[in-house]
């Protein structure tokens, strides 16, 4: 739960970045009552207004609410002295009332700090972190005023008040609107975008053929508009056409010729294969009529083979006889 709370005080603040200008470090203004509540509870205040705004604070106290902590009634001496200690540590924030007998209410005085004249405008961009009901009821009356309190241990933020979303509604319409219209706002310097077209500028283009509109030139930095097509009858899904033979036949001759090409890198002797399976297999089956046809080869037993050269052995043992004979 403490990482989703996180995470929308940080979107929190960043809407209050871009509506109202709030930037680091963030001026806390806070009461004598969250200042007491927080020693109560043994809770740095600093450190927790950090994490709550997730940004650097800048803590300040009114001289009314510090008289208000010098009279507190009900409290231990040792909690009052922390109060007083942590109080002095923060800045101190002049409300001009310190003339008075006594100390104004923390209604009154953080009233006349945050806005003054009454405008209902928090110039100075001031976070309230204050224990006092009517003082956060009068607070979301100004807009641009983030709140902040103490609930059981707990520092929690409001949600923006309806004030408040409704200026910065209409300051992201205002936004839009001067994007729209070339500028930053109905005051701004800024040149427009956009230019009418002059006849002198008709007659050096040669009229308005590059699909623009006649009252509108292209701003300086973007290319202009191509011409728009126009509609008419679609031709038929090409992969739903059927391909003609020739394409067909021209594809698998190629596909044929890049095989051979890739397999004669590899072996040299593959393209003479290739022809050859290419050729038929008739071409395969019936040898040349230029070459002589060959017999096949056929093994003899082993017991023909022992008979054969034993009637070698004595023919040439006859021979050699009849030489010594005649000799």
């Amino acid at each position: 739960m403490r990482g989703k709370r996180s995470k929308q005080y940080r979107k929190l603040m960043h809407q209050y970045q871009l509506a109202f200008n709030f930037r680091e470090p963030y001026q806390v203004l806070v009461d004598a009552q969250i200042v007491q509540d927080a020693a109560r509870f043994s809770m740095p205040l600093a450190p927790a207004l950090e994490r709550t705004i997730q940004g650097k604070v800048k803590p300040m106290i009114t001289q009314c609410s510090m008289r208000h902590l010098y009279t507190a009634q009900g409290l231990d001496q040792a909690v009052k002295n922390a109060c007083i200690d942590t109080a002095k540590t923060f800045e101190r924030r002049r409300c001009n009332h310190h003339t008075l007998e006594e100390p104004l209410s923390a209604l009154e005085c953080i009233s006349s700090v945050v806005d003054p004249k009454s405008s209902a405008t928090n110039k100075h961009r001031y976070v309230v972190a204050s224990q006092d009901r009517a003082v956060r009821a009068r607070m979301r009356a100004i807009p641009g005023v983030p709140l902040i309190y103490i609930n059981r241990s707990v520092m929690i933020m409001e949600p923006m008040s309806s004030k408040t979303e409704h200026v910065r509604d209409a300051e992201e319409r205002g936004k839009v609107r001067a994007g729209l219209k070339g500028g930053r706002g109905p005051s701004s310097s800024a040149p427009a975008l956009k230019r009418k077209r002059s006849d002198d500028d008709d007659e050096q283009d040669g009229g308005s053929d590059d699909g623009r509109k006649d009252g509108a030139d292209t701003p300086a930095g973007q290319e202009p508009m191509s011409k728009k097509k126009r509609k008419g009858p679609k031709g038929p899904n090409p992969l739903s056409v059927r391909k003609s033979k020739k394409t067909t036949e021209a594809a698998t001759k190629s596909e044929e010729q890049k095989a051979v090409a890739k397999a004669t890198k590899k072996d040299p002797q593959a393209a003479e294969k290739a022809l050859s399976a290419g050729s038929g297999t008739d071409a395969v089956s019936q040898p040349s009529s230029d070459q002589p046809e060959k017999r096949p080869r056929r093994r003899k037993h082993k017991s023909a083979a022992a008979a054969d050269n034993a009637t070698h052995g004595d023919a040439e043992v006859a021979a050699n006889t009849a030489l010594v004979a005649e000799a």
